[in-house]
């Protein structure tokens, strides 16, 4: 364990999260800013620096804890979750506050379906990346 008593995949995981979430509702709040006609490439990009984040989580897991892939896989996803979590929970604050929005428990529903539906892909692409990874220092 680190001085603060947590283990440092804890830190990583939410950061990553917060990361994640900061990237997500960031870029849908500045989304009506955005011309039509870049609205496409904005946001591809933010998609893009997510895919940063991911990768940037997954090096640190590997390169700096060693961690194995099923553990590496394992963080990388909580911290999916977590982000997709703080999302749908911005989202029905939102919904909440908003005068017309869809029927309120699909947000409800959205605060265990986003965790659960984009941490499945993100624990298996991280699996593999650990796997080739691992299987790329023991031939160094």
């Amino acid at each position: 364990m680190d001085a603060s008593g947590r283990k440092p995949w804890v830190r990583a995981a939410l950061l990553a999260g917060v990361g994640y979430f900061v990237v997500g509702y960031g870029s849908a709040a500045l989304d009506p800013s955005v011309p039509d006609r870049a609205r496409f490439v904005w946001r591809l990009a933010a998609w893009a620096v997510s895919a940063a984040v991911f990768a940037a989580h997954i090096g640190y897991e590997h390169f700096r804890l060693g961690d194995s892939p099923r553990a590496l896989a394992l963080h990388s996803a909580a911290a999916v979750a977590l982000g997709a979590f703080l999302i749908a929970a911005a989202a029905t604050v939102h919904a909440a506050t908003a005068a017309s929005h869809a029927p309120y428990w699909r947000f409800l529903l959205a605060l265990v379906l986003w965790p659960i539906i984009t941490a499945l892909p993100a624990f298996l692409v991280a699996l593999v990346a650990g796997a080739v990874l691992a299987r790329l220092r023991r031939r160094v």
